[in-house]
């Protein structure tokens, strides 16, 4: 029997869950509306000829970023070559920038294309690199089911975007 889960008060957070948290869900790609969006309030990071780079909202671990192509499509084949090309340079860009910044010891890189492979997002593809550290899956998580952040959003944007541009 699974244990339910423990409350780890985080007070401060409300101001951030009220910012991004709407009453209804917004229509339409959340991709293609936040290429519109200032860069901070969307979380772009980085906006390349054809990708842009943000932040995940709801990160896995600190510096779970994005890479996005600004073209609506739903796969990688439908990607051109120079779409491709550039998202994975994008990636080793922010790999390096993110290696300077935060030290982790590894890197989770996927394409998540189609619900059934768990994109969120199944009609805009896009790349997620999430940073790891050994133990990053500490007894928090494990244990206390709970994940904890050790950096707001807003100054992972700040030192990110420094850094890529």
């Amino acid at each position: 029997m699974e244990r339910p889960f423990d409350v780890l008060w985080t007070p401060w957070r409300m101001e951030y869950i009220k910012s991004v948290v709407k009453e209804e869900k917004p229509k339409g790609c959340l991709f293609c509306k936040v290429q519109e969006m200032d860069d901070e309030e969307a979380l772009i990071v980085y906006r390349g000829q054809y990708n842009f780079v943000m932040l995940n909202a709801f990160p896995y671990n600190t510096g779970h970023v994005m890479i996005v192509p600004y073209r609506h499509v739903s796969s990688l084949e439908e990607l051109s070559d120079n779409e491709l090309l550039e998202a994975m340079q994008v990636t080793k860009r922010v790999m390096r920038a993110l290696r300077e910044l935060y030290s982790p010891d590894g890197f989770n890189v996927g394409w998540n294309v189609g619900r059934a492979a768990g994109a969120g997002i199944p009609g805009h593809v896009h790349l997620h690199l999430v940073p790891r550290w050994v133990g990053d899956a500490n007894f928090m998580l494990t244990i206390g089911h709970t994940k904890v952040l050790p950096e707001a959003l807003n100054e992972t944007w700040r030192a990110l975007r420094e850094k890529l541009n």
